[in-house]
């Protein structure tokens, strides 16, 4: 496979995947920071790390609005729920067990 097909596919498999994430606005970032160690604020840094990384000038909120589909303070008024006592330990501990670890 050469480098543009690739390309081409790993694009694809990121439109694929926020759309779903745009599907499933019932999942919550604290939900996916739990159980996969990234999130919706993950993908937007990342998005705008590599946009500024190519010289594309790109701020946080312009970022968060590609991923989310929508400005993120609308898709919080929305879609985003208290987080249980629970769940809010359970990121805690994971916070904490991460620290310092270079590939979280």
């Amino acid at each position: 496979m050469n480098d543009t097909t690739r390309t081409e596919l790993e694009a694809a498999a990121f439109r694929t995947l926020l759309d779903h994430l745009n599907r499933r606005t019932d999942v919550q970032n604290i939900d996916m920071m739990n159980l996969a160690g990234f999130c919706r604020n993950c993908l937007s840094r990342w998005y705008q790390e590599a946009a500024n990384a190519r010289g594309i000038e790109m701020d946080k909120d312009a970022a968060r609005e590609i991923i989310y589909g929508m400005p993120y303070e609308e898709w919080r008024q929305k879609y985003q729920t208290e987080a249980s006592a629970e769940k809010q330990a359970a990121f805690g501990k994971a916070f904490a067990e991460n620290v310092g670890n270079k590939d979280s």
